[in-house]
C-alpha cells in the first residue's frame, strides 16, 4: 500500500490530468460561475451552514460513481454547483459517472492500479475486499473531529455495520438502510373477494386469502420470479460476510451460534405452505425459472417501505391501487447498511476537504438536490412551496450513490414525504447481533466456493416451494456436509466467538 501511495504521489507531481483526482488547487472563476451561484443562493435556502471556511484556496476532488453514464448537460451542471461549493467549502468537483456495464471492469481498475480519485462509491460486493487492500482511509477520527454533523446525522447502529474491525472507512448514503419485507397487494382485486390484507401478515393467513382469489380468478395470483422466498433467509440471518446462504447467525440471537438458515424451523414451516401453495397452482409454475419482471401481478413480496406501493410497485405493475402490509420485522444489518456507501482515497491529499464535501451533501438540500435531480432550470425547477418540479427524466446519475434521500426535497406531485416513512423504520429497526462483525475467509475459500456451487444448484426449487422443502433440505445439507460446510462453520463459530 505504501509503494503504490508513493506513486500516485510522483504521478500527482508529473501529470496535470491527475490533479484533479489528488485534489488540486483551482482559484478560477468566470463571471457565468459566479452568476450561477447567486441564482442557486436565491432559489431555495440551503439547509446547513457552511462547513468549513475558504480561506482563499479551492480543491478540486474527483468523485467516482455509478450510473448512467455522464450527463449530456454536465458542464452546466458543474457551471451552476461548483460556484456554491466554492463558497461553502472551497470545492470544485470533477464526477465521473460510470455506465451500469461498465462498473465492475473500471472498478478493478481504479482500486487496484492506484489511480488517483478522492472519493469512490463502494458496495457490500466490494466494500471488504477494497479496505482490505487499503484503498480506503479510515474515517474514524476525521469524521468526528472534521465532520460532526455527518457524524451525528446517522444513527450509531449505522455506522457500526459500515466498521471494518472496528474503524470505518465509508460514509453510509443513510436511506432505506434496514431491511423491511413487505406483502404487496393489487386492493382492488384483494375487495373483490372481502379480503381484509392489512390482516395478512403471515404466509398461513396469506394461503386462505391467496387460495380464495384463485378459485374466483382461476389463475395463479401470487408471483414468484426464481428467487422465491429467499428473503426468509437474507433479511433474518446475518451471513457473517460470508456470501453463503447456508450459513449465517440469526439476527436477535444473543449465543451468536452460527447455524444453516435453510433447517431453522420457522423457515421450513413457512416453505411448507408456500410448497402447498405451489402444488394448488396458487403460485406460477414455472417459478423456479422465471426472472423478476415488471408485469401486471396480483400479489407479489419485496423490500422496501409502504410508501413505494404507490410511487413504484404499483406503477411498474399496472396496480391502480396498490397496497403494501408489513411483513416481519425491520432489521438493519451489515449487509443493508453497505449497500451504499461513499469512501475516500486513502492517499487523497485533502480528505478534509472530501468529508467536508460529504458531510454538505447530506446535510445541504440544495446541494443534495443538484445531485439527485440535476440541472436546475434544465431538469427540474422548485414550486413556490420548495418543492421540486421534474422538468425530465434525463439526469443520469443515480441518486442512491451519493448521500442521504431524507434531505432531498419532496416532489410537487407527491402529497406525502415518502422518505418520513423510510427514517421512522431505519430509527426503529431491531439490529443484529452481528453487526460490524466480518468473518476472514481466507482458510475457508475452497470450502466456501464449494457450498456456494451446492446452494446455486437448489436454490430456486427450494424457495419456491417447487420440491417438498423437508426432503430438499436433506439433500442440500448431505451436499453441503460433503463439500466442507462444517470446516466453514466451526472456523465461523471460532472467530465469532474471539470477537464477544
Amino acid at each position: 500500500m505504501k509503494k503504490r501511495f508513493v506513486a500516485m504521489l510522483m504521478a500527482c507531481v508529473m501529470g496535470t490530468g491527475l490533479l484533479a483526482g489528488c485534489g488540486s488547487s483551482n482559484n478560477a472563476q468566470t463571471d457565468s460561475s459566479a452568476a450561477a451561484a447567486d441564482t442557486a443562493e436565491t432559489s431555495k435556502e440551503p439547509v446547513a451552514e457552511e462547513a468549513e471556511s475558504n480561506n482563499g484556496e479551492v480543491v478540486t476532488l474527483k468523485w467516482i460513481q455509478v450510473g448512467n453514464g455522464m450527463p449530456t448537460n454536465y458542464d452546466a451542471w458543474l457551471t451552476q454547483i461548483n460556484p456554491y461549493l466554492e463558497e461553502k467549502i472551497g470545492v470544485n468537483l470533477d464526477m465521473e459517472i460510470v455506465p451500469w456495464g461498465d462498473w465492475d471492469n473500471r472498478r478493478s481498475v481504479i482500486v487496484n492500479s492506484g489511480e488517483a480519485f478522492d472519493i469512490l462509491f463502494t458496495d457490500q460486493t466490494r466494500y471488504n475486499a477494497e479496505v482490505t487492500t487499503g484503498a480506503f482511509l479510515d474515517l474514524t477520527d476525521l469524521l468526528k473531529t472534521s465532520a460532526p454533523d455527518l457524524y451525528s446525522m446517522i444513527p450509531e447502529d449505522y455506522w457500526q455495520a459500515a466498521s471494518i474491525g472496528g474503524k470505518i472507512y465509508g460514509v453510509p448514503t443513510y436511506k432505506d438502510s434496514s431491511i423491511t419485507e413487505y406483502f404487496i397487494w393489487d386492493k382492488a382485486l384483494a375487495d373483490k373477494y372481502n379480503i381484509d390484507i392489512n390482516s395478512v401478515k403471515d404466509f398461513a393467513t396469506l394461503y386462505d386469502a391467496l387460495k380464495t382469489i384463485k378459485e374466483g380468478e382461476g389463475t395463479a395470483p401470487y408471483y414468484m420470479s426464481k428467487s422465491g422466498a429467499d428473503f426468509l433467509a437474507t433479511a433474518y440471518f446475518d451471513q457473517l460476510g460470508a456470501g453463503l446462504s447456508a450459513l449465517g447467525i440469526k439476527y436477535d440471537d444473543d449465543t451468536k451460534t452460527v447455524v444453516n438458515p435453510l433447517e431453522d424451523e420457522d423457515i421450513l414451516k413457512t416453505l411448507d405452505i408456500i410448497h402447498k401453495m405451489y402444488q394448488e397452482g396458487i403460485i406460477n409454475g414455472d417459478a423456479p425459472t422465471s426472472d423478476d419482471a415488471n408485469k401486471y401481478r396480483t400479489f407479489f413480496t419485496a423490500q422496501g417501505w409502504s410508501g413505494a406501493a404507490a410511487s413504484t410497485w404499483g406503477p411498474n405493475n399496472g396496480i391502480d391501487d396498490c397496497v403494501a402490509v408489513q411483513y416481519g420485522d425491520t432489521v438493519v444489518s451489515n449487509t443493508s447498511v453497505r449497500g451504499s456507501l461513499n469512501a475516500i482515497y486513502s492517499g487523497c491529499e485533502h480528505p478534509d476537504k472530501a468529508i467536508a464535501l460529504l458531510q454538505l451533501v447530506n446535510t445541504d438540500s440544495k446541494v443534495r438536490d443538484w445531485l439527485y435531480y440535476g440541472v436546475e432550470g434544465e431538469n427540474f425547477n422548485y414550486t413556490d412551496d420548495g418543492k421540486v418540479e421534474k422538468l425530465n427524466s434525463e439526469w443520469s446519475m443515480a441518486g442512491y450513490t451519493q448521500g442521504t434521500f431524507f434531505n432531498v426535497s419532496q416532489l410537487a406531485d407527491t402529497d406525502v414525504n415518502q422518505w418520513d416513512e423510510v427514517k421512522e423504520l431505519n430509527a426503529n429497526a431491531k439490529p443484529s447481533v452481528m453487526l460490524g462483525f466480518d468473518m476472514d475467509t481466507s482458510s475457508v475459500e475452497t470450502e466456501l466456493a464449494s457450498c456456494r456451487a451446492v446452494y446455486e444448484k437448489y436454490k430456486s426449487e427450494f424457495w419456491t416451494g417447487a420440491r417438498d422443502p423437508r426432503e430438499l433440505v436433506e439433500v442440500i445439507k448431505s451436499e453441503l456436509d460433503a463439500a466442507g460446510w462444517e470446516i466453514i462453520r466451526a472456523e465461523a463459530q471460532k472467530q465469532v466467538d474471539a470477537a464477544k
